[in-house]
């Protein structure tokens, strides 16, 4: 009888404790929830018809150093569908970072909840605009299938330089790699990757058996591509933090000049600084004002690295913003350069085939 009470009190104290930890794990759930919803400094509404969109960026005044979190939230009435807009075709002051699709939820009312968010960097300083996206939807049950849009407005935000004890402290950051897009989501394709994975997995296992001799397939980069790799190694080699300062600008000269020659096609690297201004006056491939900026650039590095001009902090954050801007704005996918020399697979390939 005394062994069946202590078990029945056994019990109902494990009870209480399952109900104490349910009701911890709602206060917490609602704590994170209070702090998501105030984390955003921005958050704009619209709305037509079924669908309600929310515009949400973290912050309206961020420093070149710092990262933009831009959120779209899209949330739709039962029967409709809603298409997410393809944000890195828009963007132009920004690169992203880093993307996270949140995936689809179902509220109270049976609608369905779309949640994507960008991290994103600015280029230079300034005052942008993050875009206005336009969101399309569709009655699922329309025979006819007519598209219905919504479009938010821009949202304008300032990017500033870094302050002078920052500036001190400056350590120039690494450049992004490129970060894939969001795919629409859908169940067939997986099937068909599976079967593509199993029947090349096959082809290439007999491929193996029956032939040795590997054939080097010729490998070609844009020349924006090849600088853009070429500025990360600078930035990995703390060149500035080490104090060799003559060395970086020797770098990043010779990284703009090649640059310069795949794409415009103009022999910068074997010629002198006079030479090559000397030759500029006579193309037409670059503006006045690009023109002009390569000349500073040029004489400013002359300086540097033969009349030992020590240069500020930031004037060397400048003249790697001058270099990272002169891509990006003169960057074209169709001068491509010929890299498979430098690829560290054809020496591999080269032994195998020895």
């Amino acid at each position: 009888m005394a062994k069946a009470v202590i078990e029945k009190r056994g019990i109902l104290v494990l009870l209480l404790c399952c109900g104490l930890l349910a009701a911890c794990a709602g206060c917490k759930g609602r704590s994170e929830s209070t702090d998501e919803k105030t984390e955003f400094e921005i958050d704009k509404q619209y709305e037509r018809g079924p669908l309600s969109v929310h515009m949400r960026v973290d912050k309206s005044k961020l420093t070149i150093a710092e990262t933009l979190l831009l959120e779209l939230e899209a949330v739709i009435e039962p029967g409709y569908e809603v298409r997410m807009p393809k944000v890195d075709k828009l963007l132009e002051n920004f690169g992203i970072v880093d993307w996270d699709n949140l995936g689809k939820k179902l509220d109270e009312n049976n609608n369905v909840t779309s949640t994507y968010r960008y991290r994103l960097e600015p280029f230079l300083s300034g005052k942008y605009e993050v875009p206005a996206f336009t969101f399309e939807f569709f009655d699922v049950n329309s025979v006819k299938d007519k598209k219905y849009e919504l479009s938010s407005e821009p949202i304008e935000v300032e990017v500033t330089s870094l302050p002078g004890e920052q500036l001190k402290k400056l350590v120039i950051e690494d450049i992004e790699d490129v970060v894939e897009m969001p795919q629409e989501a859908s169940l067939w394709w997986l099937w068909i990757l599976i079967i593509v994975c199993i029947a090349a997995a096959a082809v290439g296992w007999i491929l193996l058996r029956r032939k040795r001799v590997a054939k080097l397939i010729r490998i070609f980069k844009p020349a924006h591509e090849i600088a853009y790799d070429r500025l990360k190694a600078l930035v990995k080699e703390n060149l500035v933090e080490a104090g060799k300062i003559k060395e970086f600008y020797e770098r990043i000269s010779s990284i703009l000049r090649h640059y310069i020659e795949h794409r415009f096609d103009l022999r910068a690297p074997e010629r002198t600084t006079e030479e090559f201004l000397a030759e500029l006056q006579y193309t037409d491939v670059l503006s006045l004002s690009d023109k002009k900026s390569l000349e500073e650039f040029l004489t400013h590095c002359d300086l540097v690295k033969f009349a030992k001009h020590s240069p500020t902090t930031e004037q060397i954050q400048q003249t790697f913003d001058l270099v990272k801007e002169f891509i990006e704005k003169t960057k074209s996918d169709e001068s491509r350069i010929d890299v498979t020399d430098n690829l560290p697979e054809k020496k591999n390939l080269e032994a195998e085939v020895a």
